[in-house]
C-alpha cells in the first residue's frame, strides 16, 4: 500500500476545505487538532490503515473515551478524504447506545442558576446575560453573534449554519433584559455581546469567563462549559414539550438521532426508575 505524509501544506487546504463546507471555527480547530495529533504520534512514519488502526489502539491505551476516540477518528477520516487516502481510513468504535449520562458531568437547572447569580452579584452583567441567552435558547456558543440588537427587536434571530438557516425565538423577557443592557452599554446596531474594543465575543473569552464563576458558585468546573447549557435547554425543553422533533428543528439537528443524546438522563435519575420498579423483595 502507498503512504503518505501530513504536511502543513495539506493541512492548510484541508482547513480552508472545511471553511468552504462552512463549518465552524470551532469544528475546523479541532479537525486540525486532531490530524496534528496523529501526525505527531506517526514521528515521520507514513500515514496507512494499519498505522491508523494502531493509532487508535494507543488512544484507548492512553484512557481517552470511546467517543472522544471516534471524534477525533472522525476528524482524520475527513482528513483522509480531502486528501485523497482513501485507503488510510479506519472503521470507527462500535458504541451502544448510552441510556444515561455520567452525574458528574450533567449540568443542573440549580447549578445554572446558581452561575447566572454569581455572575450578577459580581457585577459581570454581560456574562450573567450571556448564560441566559445560551440556556433559554438552546443556541450554540458559535451562534452567539447572531444575537444582535435587530434580532431582539424582531424577538427572533435568523441562523445561518453548515448552509442551512433556521429561525430561534427569543423570549420576551430575554429580550427585554437585553434591550436594557444594550442601552447602557451604548449598543444602538450589531452583535450584543462584545468586547470593549467592540468585536464580538469569543469562544475562548467565553469559556473562561464561565470557568471563572466555578469556585464562587460552588459548581464542579467539570460540568461548566458553553454547550453545557446547551445541553440544559434541551432537557427542560423536552420536559415541557415531550416533542423531541420539534427539539431537533430548534436546537438545529439534521438527525434526531443527534437530539436524542441531548435527552440521555443522569444515573442517579435511572437508578431511581429501577428503584420505582420494586422488583427486590
Amino acid at each position: 500500500m502507498k503512504g503518505y505524509r501530513v504536511t502543513e501544506e495539506l493541512l492548510a487546504g484541508f482547513a480552508e476545505h472545511l471553511r468552504e463546507e462552512e463549518r465552524s471555527g470551532g469544528t475546523i480547530e479541532k479537525y486540525l487538532r486532531d490530524v496534528r495529533q496523529f501526525s505527531v504520534w506517526l514521528g515521520g512514519e507514513e500515514a496507512t490503515r494499519e498505522t491508523t488502526s494502531r493509532w487508535k489502539e494507543w488512544l484507548l491505551e492512553l484512557g481517552y473515551r470511546p467517543r472522544t476516540v471516534n471524534s477525533m477518528l472522525i476528524a482524520l477520516n475527513r482528513f483522509f478524504i480531502f486528501a485523497g487516502w482513501q485507503e488510510c481510513r479506519t472503521r470507527y468504535l462500535r458504541i451502544q447506545r448510552q441510556m444515561f449520562c455520567i452525574r458528574e458531568r450533567e449540568l443542573t437547572r440549580e447549578e445554572y442558576e446558581r452561575l447566572v447569580e454569581t455572575a450578577q452579584d459580581l457585577g459581570k452583567k454581560r456574562l450573567a446575560l450571556l448564560l441566559q441567552t445560551i440556556c433559554a435558547t438552546g443556541i450554540r456558543v458559535s451562534e452567539v453573534r447572531y444575537i444582535t440588537v435587530e434580532a431582539i427587536q424582531a424577538g427572533r434571530a435568523d441562523i445561518s449554519l453548515k448552509g442551512k438557516i433556521r429561525t430561534i425565538l427569543l423570549p420576551g423577557k430575554l429580550c427585554r433584559k437585553l434591550v436594557k443592557y444594550a442601552k447602557k452599554q451604548k449598543i444602538v446596531s450589531g452583535e450584543i455581546f462584545i468586547t470593549r474594543s467592540g468585536r464580538g465575543i469569543s469562544r475562548r473569552q467565553i469559556w473562561a469567563e464561565m470557568k471563572a464563576l466555578c469556585w464562587l458558585a460552588k459548581v464542579d468546573p467539570a460540568k461548566v462549559f458553553p454547550h453545557n447549557l446547551r445541553h440544559l435547554f434541551a432537557r427542560i425543553f423536552y420536559q415541557v414539550s415531550r416533542n423531541i422533533a420539534q427539539l431537533a428543528d430548534v436546537l438545529g439537528h439534521s438527525s434526531i438521532e443527534t437530539t436524542r443524546i441531548y435527552l440521555v438522563s443522569s444515573g442517579a435519575e435511572h437508578i431511581r426508575r429501577l428503584e420505582q420498579l420494586r422488583l427486590i423483595l
